[in-house]
């Protein structure tokens, strides 16, 4: 339980929808029972694995980082030996839902993918010591989802996963920077670098804007450009175009008291807005 608490699990709501979207899109209808349990199988092992590596890595710089010195490890709550344990089963838990889909439906491409995607996904953490493109890596890290998700089913690419990781990529990063700007003084001090300490944080949130412009940008492309998407999807990207308004109209570079709400609930109802309508547009 506390692991899942420092993981942040309740924060699967960001790439799950993506994910089973890009499932039942591949599918063009219902996929497999078994297919949806092993895509969702794969989403929490992955995530766990990718966020456990997080902790791990960034332990030093939580310690220092008066927002994160009371995560899990720092605190002396979890110790390293436990999280690498859950790590490496959750590790040998993916790679064995990605080969399912091989066993099951003769797919092995999963199984093929598996241990590059988990080593991307892992890595993400490192890039915020040398660049500050750190949160257009996340945002990858969480594309892939879509995309992972639609080669498993489908087994090959086509434009709309394209267009999805495109979309994940920039809403990601875009709402990474926003997090990020609570860290300003601490990765000045601790030589983290992020858009918000290399720009400052008013030029951050206009990158951001732009970045989530961008998003808008390859959602309303992917609804135009994918068949089985039509009016219902529609009236979650105008969902999701109002609620990042919202976002950016809450978090000011002076007052960053609702970068929670910015960060987590109106990007999950995105997500969540999104997935579900896009899925319902699959079938009327």
């Amino acid at each position: 339980m506390l692991l899942a608490q420092d993981i942040k699990i309740s924060h699967s709501v960001f790439a799950l929808p993506w994910a089973l979207l890009a499932t039942f899109l591949a599918a063009d209808g219902w996929p497999r029972i078994g297919q949806i349990v092993l895509i969702i199988l794969c989403m929490v092992t992955a995530r766990t694995v990718a966020m456990a590596s997080n902790r791990l890595l960034d332990a030093e710089l939580d310690a220092k980082n008066p927002r994160t010195a009371r995560r899990a490890i720092p605190s002396g709550a979890l110790s390293r030996g436990f999280v690498t344990a859950t790590l490496t089963l959750c590790a040998i838990a993916f790679v064995a839902s990605t080969a399912g889909f091989g066993t099951m439906y003769d797919n092995w491409l999963p199984l093929m993918l598996s241990i590059p995607v988990l080593g991307f996904i892992s890595a993400y953490p490192l890039l915020k010591r040398f660049s500050q493109l750190c949160h257009y890596y996340l945002g990858v890290a969480l594309a892939l989802a879509p995309v992972c998700a639609w080669i498993a089913i489908a087994g090959t690419l086509a434009l709309a996963p394209v267009l999805m990781f495109i979309t994940v990529l920039f809403w990601t990063a875009g709402f990474d920077i926003i997090y990020a700007c609570q860290d300003y003084d601490s990765d000045l001090e601790t030589g983290v670098v992020s858009v918000p300490s290399r720009f400052g944080i008013p030029r951050a949130l206009w990158i951001s804007r732009a970045t989530h412009g961008l998003c808008l940008g390859a959602m309303i492309l992917l609804g135009i450009l994918t068949p089985q998407l039509h009016g219902l999807y529609f009236a979650g990207v105008v969902c999701a175009a109002i609620l990042l308004i919202v976002e950016h109209a809450i978090v000011k570079p002076g007052d960053l008291s609702k970068v929670g709400v910015a960060f987590f609930t109106v990007n999950g109802i995105i997500s969540v807005a999104i997935g579900t309508l896009g899925i319902l547009d699959v079938f009327f």
